[in-house]
């Protein structure tokens, strides 16, 4: 049979062997590391590399795919990333081993659908240490998650967590996981048990490890870039001790002409309300290929073959400038791409891409 394109590939040990230089760098350190696979849909293959590369526990933002990682994984931790909604608790306590919450009022809610499930649910209590997303800001607000927290009989609280990049892109820092480390402390004694889980953060806090600054008592990490793809993007970095032969995207050639680099006639904005402006080149040697931004953004694809150039896209083509490329092109040739992360979770979770696995 004939394969079908776009085709996204991952590599399975490449990926496994990253898991396994984090979860060994962080264990050294005393730092568990809990896979994140959003960015993968929970490909069960994939989440199967990263636990047999030595990380403890799995995570994902959708109950859908903390769903299917239950019937795949039975015995492993499972994480809710994204706060729950209120309705969406009945699946959380069905599916996820513990939440991630911010509001007081989640806590009395899942002990209710705990006590109605007959079941237990273990969170993690989040605190906005500088990004603004989700998370206390001020003292004043642990008093309420301390009263819900004495009031549930279901709920219990495991941990303290933050998150740093993934909306103001704010980096982490000591000083804020010595605070993150403080309200843990404080939880413990306000509520009298122990609070074991401390995490630090995601594939960004993996730097202040790398430089010893990484304060003592943070013992937990949410990790999926730097394992699937060996990037950093929050740091604009690849992570030199990881590999980044991690996943490629195959897109086929639809169209090779030569054509005036400027467009002609009078000019609006594109089909995604950008407006453009285009430098005159002279005549250009062109590619489509047949995939666009419904699939994944533009921007996030890097050609693997030098000379090749990512012009732009629009909702089902991508225009590349092939002029001077280091290898011909020609109708049905296909070009492989290396993708950043934005670009991953999008391949993988758009139904036209083609997904296959690779040892």
């Amino acid at each position: 049979m004939m394969e079908r394109y776009p085709r996204f590939t991952l590599h399975l040990n490449h990926i496994a062997e990253n898991a396994a230089k984090v979860a060994g760098l962080c264990a050294a350190r005393g730092v568990t590391v809990e896979a994140v696979v959003k960015g993968v849909c929970a490909d069960p293959r994939v989440a199967g590399a990263m636990l047999d590369g030595g990380c403890a526990s799995l995570a994902d933002s959708r109950v859908q795919n903390l769903a299917f990682l239950k019937k795949e994984f039975p015995t492993v931790p499972r994480t809710l990333l994204r706060i729950p909604m209120k309705s969406e608790l009945e699946d959380a306590v069905r599916y996820a081993s513990r939440s991630l919450v911010s509001v007081p009022e989640s806590v009395a809610a899942l002990d209710d659908e705990c006590r109605a499930q007959g079941a237990e649910h273990a969170v993690l209590l989040m605190f906005d240490l500088g990004d603004r997303r989700e998370g206390v800001v001020t003292d004043a607000e642990m008093g309420a998650f301390v009263a819900a927290l004495k009031k549930a009989s279901h709920v219990t609280l495991v941990g303290v967590g933050v998150n740093f990049g993934c909306f103001a892109g704010v980096l982490p820092s000591p000083s804020a996981l010595r605070r993150l480390c403080l309200y843990r402390q404080a939880m413990e004694e306000a509520l009298g048990y122990s609070v074991p889980l401390c995490s630090g953060g995601s594939t960004s806090t993996l730097a202040l490890l790398e430089s010893g600054e990484l304060p003592a008592g943070v013992n937990h990490l949410r990790v999926g870039e730097a394992i699937l793809l060996g990037r950093d993007v929050s740091r604009q970095r690849l992570v030199p001790w990881l590999r980044q032969d991690t996943a490629w995207l195959e897109a086929e050639v639809a169209e090779v002409r030569i054509k005036p680099s400027i467009p002609e006639g009078e000019s609006g904005a594109d089909a995604f309300g950008n407006l453009r402006v285009f430098a005159d080149e002279g005549p250009r040697r062109r590619a489509i290929v047949a995939i666009g931004r419904q699939d994944v953004p533009a921007e996030a694809l890097e050609p693997q073959t030098p000379g090749i150039k990512v012009l732009g896209a629009s909702s089902d083509h991508t225009i590349l400038d092939v002029t001077d490329s280091a290898e011909p092109l020609a109708w049905g040739s296909r070009v492989r791409f290396s993708v950043n992360y934005a670009a991953m979770l999008a391949l993988m979770t758009s139904p036209y891409v083609c997904k296959d696995n690779t040892d």
